[in-house]
């Protein structure tokens, strides 16, 4: 066992340093499981292929930002998910019903992603029901800010226009829901997971 933990560290380092070689093991041993990730939303084989590419283009481009070796797979599951909601957005027209679909297409996306982690079913239902309690417990103004970002996909000076503020304050208002929401689930997922959820 400790043979094998001293190859990954040092296939990890490798990879670190720009070995392809070692990027390549990374892609041959996640590229089905992202490709397969993909196509489950997408469904369209060909986009997903497209989008499976650039997503290992992003690992490999932005390697340094990775600290270990665990962190490799968040990583793609986590750009994973942002593509593929950028690609369905990008595919339909925007209304209040495709915004619907939309969420509930991100909080799919959002669970396939803990499932990949190794979360189970009812640390899942038990995350779904803290996030929903800390939504509801969020100060009016902010809650009125974060709902329009995360659940109406809208931008900060949409945002601003709408309720006739300035965009530092709805900057502001999403910084305060983040240090929230941060507070609230620190003990309960690691910080790249918080990053992958509520990065606006």
């Amino acid at each position: 066992m400790k043979e094998f933990d001293d190859r990954e560290l040092t296939q990890f380092i490798a990879f670190l340093s720009g070995d392809e070689s070692a990027f390549n093991l990374y892609f041959d041993k996640f590229y089905n499981r992202v490709l397969s990730f993909c196509i489950q939303f997408l469904h369209d084989k060909e986009e997903a292929k497209n989008a499976t590419q650039e997503i290992f283009l992003k690992l490999w481009l932005e390697k340094n930002k990775i600290k270990t070796e665990n962190g490799i797979q968040a990583f793609l599951y986590t750009y994973a998910k942002s593509i593929c909601i950028n690609l369905i957005r990008h595919n339909k027209v925007k209304n209040r019903y495709v915004n619907e679909q939309l969420n509930k297409k991100e909080r799919q996306l959002d669970i396939e992603i803990l499932q990949s982690l190794d979360f189970n079913t009812l640390e899942l239902l038990e995350l779904t029901e803290m996030i929903d309690d800390i939504i509801a417990d969020l100060p009016a103004k902010t809650k009125i800010v974060y709902l329009k970002k995360r659940f109406e996909n809208k931008k900060n000076q949409e945002i601003a226009v709408e309720l006739g503020v300035t965009l530092k304050a709805v900057e502001a208002h999403m910084t305060k829901a983040l240090k929230i929401f941060k507070g609230r689930l620190r003990n309960y997922l690691p910080a790249l997971l918080l990053y992958v959820f509520f990065k606006f």
